[in-house]
C-alpha cells in the first residue's frame, strides 16, 4: 500500500493551517512577495511580521524555494 502522506516541508502544512488559521496559499503568497530575499531573511520576516514559529516559517520558505528553484 503506497504511503500518501506529505513528505518534507509539506508535512508541516496541516499544522500550519490549523495553528495560524490561514491556508498555505496565503503564506506562499507572502513569501513570493519577498523576491530577492535570502532564505534566512524570509524565515525571519514570517516569524517577526506574521508570528510563525521557526519550524513552520522554515517549512513554508523551503517549500516555496524548492518549487520556484530559488
Amino acid at each position: 500500500m503506497p504511503d500518501d502522506r506529505a513528505k518534507g516541508p509539506a508535512s508541516y502544512f496541516p499544522s500550519i493551517e490549523k495553528t495560524y488559521g490561514k491556508p498555505i496559499s496565503h503564506w506562499l503568497t507572502l513569501v513570493a512577495a519577498m523576491e530577492g530575499a535570502r532564505h534566512s531573511e524570509m524565515v525571519a520576516r514570517l516569524k517577526s511580521e506574521h508570528g510563525l514559529g521557526h519550524g513552520h516559517a522554515n517549512a513554508v520558505v523551503a517549500f516555496f524555494r524548492a518549487e520556484h528553484a530559488c
